[in-house]
C-alpha cells in the first residue's frame, strides 16, 4: 500500500474529495494525526484511504477552507486524472518527510 504526505498546495481534486466525503463536517483534534517528520518537526495530519493507498493531509486552515467551499461542479472529470506524487517506502522505518522539500 502506498504512503503519501499531502501538503495543501499539492491537494489534487481527487483527495479533496475524499476529505469531503469523510469529513462532510469538517474534521476535529480526534481525526488529526500526530507525527515527527525526518527534521525532527512536529506534523499534524488527517488521514484519507482508498483501495491502495494511504494519504496524509496536512493541516492546515487553507485545508480547511478548501473543505468548507468545495463544490464538485467546480471540477470536470479531467481534474481527476493528475498523478499524485508518491512518497517511497523506508526500509528503516522512519517516517518520510513532506513533499515540498
Amino acid at each position: 500500500m502506498k504512503r503519501v504526505i499531502v501538503d495543501y498546495k499539492k491537494l489534487t481534486p481527487e483527495i479533496l474529495s475524499l476529505l469531503v466525503d469523510k469529513y462532510p463536517d469538517g474534521y476535529d483534534d480526534d481525526h488529526v494525526i500526530s507525527f515527527k517528520n525526518a527534521k525532527n518537526e512536529t506534523v499534524e495530519a488527517v488521514e484519507v484511504r482508498t483501495e491502495d493507498s494511504i494519504y496524509l493531509v496536512k493541516v492546515s486552515t487553507k485545508l480547511e477552507n478548501s473543505m468548507a467551499n468545495y463544490d464538485e461542479d467546480d471540477y470536470d472529470d479531467s481534474d481527476f486524472n493528475e498523478p499524485i506524487s508518491e512518497i517511497p517506502e523506508k526500509d528503516n522505518g522512519e517516517d518520510d518527510d513532506d513533499l515540498d522539500n
